[in-house]
């Protein structure tokens, strides 16, 4: 039986600019770096260093030579946050593409776009 999420893979373009937005723009955390020095390197990231679920950002040019088959689509990701209205506009400041907030039945929520265009969204979930 599966009893939560580990790690969500983001294939990119570009690791170093992809860091850069996640932990400038965004405000995560770097939680490992690894490289096996055969040119596979991947960066694990996280709001903070205490969740239980991450990202790992792969480069997508070497993981479609090693798995051809594999769909390198950026999944689509929704965070929470119950500071939705300064986390918007901290995006913003930081230059970061931002939708408009919508009101869903399920609570307010805004889309923003990272520095490859991968939309993903936020969504306001109080405590």
């Amino acid at each position: 039986m599966i009893n939560k999420i580990g790690q969500i893979m983001v294939y990119v373009s570009n690791q170093d600019e992809a860091v850069k937005f996640w932990t400038e723009k965004v405000g995560f955390t770097v939680i490992s770096e690894e490289n096996n020095g055969e040119g596979m390197r991947w960066i694990e990231i996280a709001p903070t260093k205490e969740v239980e679920t991450s990202i790992i950002l792969h480069n997508k040019e070497f993981i479609a030579k090693m798995e051809p088959e594999l769909n390198l689509g950026t999944p689509s990701l929704l965070f929470f946050t119950n500071e939705l209205d300064p986390l918007y506009t901290n995006l913003k400041n930081n230059h970061v593409t931002v939708g408009e907030i919508v009101n869903m039945p399920s609570g307010r929520v805004f889309n923003f776009a990272d520095s490859e265009n991968n939309y993903f969204a936020v969504m306001e979930k109080r405590n």
